[in-house]
């Protein structure tokens, strides 16, 4: 009976996913096992612009995958994030749909997530992209900045609730 009693006990301890999350992404905890549905500011009934995104760890809690999508698939992207020793840094890659990816960073300050991209096949003039996260009240809210043409331009924001 006390043999029962611990493998129920370990697997109510145990994460959903079976390992543990690597302590440096530890932050993105409350991002992780949810899908997160929002809707861009600029978004219009006429042309609504809704993304769906889902963050899980992945390669045994040492990565977050985040993958999303733009109005079910008309645009697409997956980010692989990890803890980079060297760089004592968040590092990740963002491949896409369009035709380019990004390589950045990212850090948490004072519960704010920062993320630094530079842009490698944008036709559109981005060259480097910069994006703040919060997590308020169970929401997500995002903004991001664009560096086109020399300066730096407000971007997409959304905010986002969690749907499961």
């Amino acid at each position: 009976m006390a043999r029962w009693i611990a493998l129920i006990f370990l697997l109510l301890v145990q994460p959903a996913w079976g390992w543990d999350l690597d302590p440096k992404l530890e932050p993105l905890r409350p991002f992780l096992g949810k899908v997160w549905r929002g809707e861009f500011s600029d978004s219009t009934p006429d042309k609504p612009v809704i993304d769906v995104s889902q963050w899980q760890p992945a390669l045994q809690g040492k990565a977050v995958r985040i993958t999303h999508s733009l109005n079910k698939g008309q645009y697409e992207g997956e980010t692989m994030m990890v803890w980079d020793e060297q760089a004592n840094s968040l590092v990740f890659y963002y491949f896409t749909t369009a035709g380019f990816y990004t390589k950045g960073t990212a850090y948490a300050e004072d519960g704010v997530f920062y993320f630094h991209e530079q842009v490698a096949g944008a036709g559109e003039g981005i060259k480097e992209v910069r994006s703040e996260v919060r997590f308020v009240d169970g929401e997500m809210h995002q903004q991001a900045f664009y560096l086109k043409d020399g300066d730096w331009v407000k971007g997409h924001s959304a905010i986002y609730q969690a749907v499961h």
